[in-house]
């Protein structure tokens, strides 16, 4: 527990210097991934989290202007979310030196271990 905890202190804090809560961080980065837009079910399944949460986050984040939700024109009870230029550039001027927080984070591993640590969390997150 304290090692996770000195991890998340770690790549939170240099994800709120640019603004960011570690959510908002990773709301932007799946957006990215998944090409920019995706409906806010799918969303929560890739996050792992609650509906109000979700909610929750990309509404902060629609306020900012780094999304913008949209209800689909064929359901409307379906909520997609896409990533907008302003969120996209942040994503692009923040994502190097949160991968290099991560790295410098992870270095006190060997890479025997970096790969035991991976396998070991997606056994507990399975």
């Amino acid at each position: 527990m304290r090692a996770e905890a000195h991890v998340r202190r770690s790549v939170a804090a240099e994800l709120q210097r640019s603004g960011l809560s570690t959510g908002a961080f990773s709301v932007l980065v799946v957006l990215t991934t998944a090409g920019g837009e995706l409906e806010l079910r799918t969303l929560r399944r890739r996050l792992g989290w609650s509906k109000a949460n979700a909610t929750e986050v990309t509404a902060a984040l629609e306020q900012q202007g780094l999304v913008a939700r949209r209800r689909h024109a064929s359901d409307r009870r379906t909520m997609a979310v896409g990533i907008t230029a302003t969120g996209a550039e942040l994503v692009q001027r923040v994502f190097p030196s949160h991968a290099d927080r991560v790295s410098q984070v992870f270095a006190a591993l060997d890479e025997e271990e970096k790969r035991s640590l991976a396998s070991l969390c997606r056994k507990l997150a399975a």
